[in-house]
């Protein structure tokens, strides 16, 4: 949805926000999305798109202004595919993490997979207040978006980590990215999860 609006698609797109619970199948979804995951991109004029990065890039070639997210120079298309790729990964993370702690019976959690969590994440982000000062030295693409999507997650789910402690760098440069008029417009909210059938 931010690269919707970085890209002026966001007015020619019509949003339904789909539960897609990890416990909970959802049997809709899955006819388009076999995965019954979201971000899944429905079009009149092509098959369906799952897979943020790949939307991300279908907003790319389709919208007409904006930021270019994935550079043509085949360097800095790298970089910004690795880039992206650090915050899917924390968000890879992140929501397992979730699933364990919030929807798992406390007496089956696993601290071992909790505590490797953390540790994975910390070290994802202690990367990034030494290289974010170089990363924000570039116009902005796909891995900004990606990196600065994956804090808003953990600040609207594991707030309690307080990611931003002595990493002020990259906290003073998520404080701008959140400015960014696409990303007010996309602030994380909860909806009600759905009930398992039976």
């Amino acid at each position: 949805m931010v690269a919707f609006h970085e890209k002026g698609l966001a007015d020619t797109i019509q949003t339904t926000r789909t539960t897609a619970d990890p416990m909970v199948p959802h049997e809709e979804l899955m006819l388009v999305n076999p995965l019954s995951k979201i971000p899944t991109l429905e079009r009149e004029d092509g098959p369906p798109l799952w897979d943020s990065r790949v939307i991300m890039e279908w907003a790319d070639r389709t919208g007409e202004s904006g930021p270019r997210l994935f550079p043509e120079a085949p360097e800095q298309r790298e970089i910004a595919l690795r880039d992206e790729a650090l915050g899917t990964g924390m968000l890879d993370i992140a929501l397992p993490w979730l699933v364990e702690l919030y929807m798992r019976p406390p007496e089956q959690r696993s601290e071992i997979q909790i505590a490797a969590w953390r540790r994975k994440l910390a070290s994802t982000l202690d990367w990034l207040e030494s290289h974010i000062a170089e990363i924000d030295a570039r116009s902005f693409d796909a891995g900004h978006l990606s990196i600065g999507v994956a804090l808003c997650y953990l600040n609207f789910r594991f707030s309690s980590e307080g990611w931003p402690n002595n990493r002020p760098t990259l906290a003073a440069w998520h404080a701008r990215f959140r400015e960014r008029p696409s990303v007010i417009a996309t602030e994380f909210r909860d909806d009600p999860r759905p009930q398992a059938a039976g």
